[in-house]
């Protein structure tokens, strides 16, 4: 079965940090475009960063460039995403995803694989 279980969100004041993790059943990263997107409520989903199978780049959306850095670990099927310096509009269910196809920032496209969520919520 594939799974992909997200964990690590909660509350945290601004200005706080908090690390994500993506752990991975069913299947293995090597092959995969791998990424984080997010939910807030009353706005679609966005794509925060992602790692492109292809050649290993990152993608961040501008909103969290310096501040999030994504990576991967193969050996424990498991991706992180690593947020600093958190603002209240950071606050959303964030997603990890795989898809052997990408979108044209090497993001995992959307027929890939999808873990449940973990909220993250930053208090001003």
């Amino acid at each position: 079965e594939v799974q992909l279980v997200e964990s690590g969100g909660g509350l945290v004041q601004a200005g706080g940090s908090l690390r994500l993790s993506c752990v991975a059943s069913g299947f293995t990263f090597d092959d995969y475009n791998l990424g984080w997107f997010r939910l807030a409520p009353g706005k679609e989903r966005e794509g925060v960063s992602c790692l492109s199978s292809s050649d290993g780049s990152t993608y961040s959306v501008d909103s969290v460039k310096g501040r999030f850095t994504i990576s991967s670990d193969n050996a424990k099927n498991t991706l992180y995403l690593e947020m600093n310096s958190l603002k209240p509009e950071d606050t959303a269910v964030y997603f990890c995803a795989a898809d052997l196809k990408s979108d044209e920032y090497g993001c995992p496209g959307p027929r890939g694989y999808w873990g449940q969520g973990t909220q993250v919520t930053v208090s001003s």
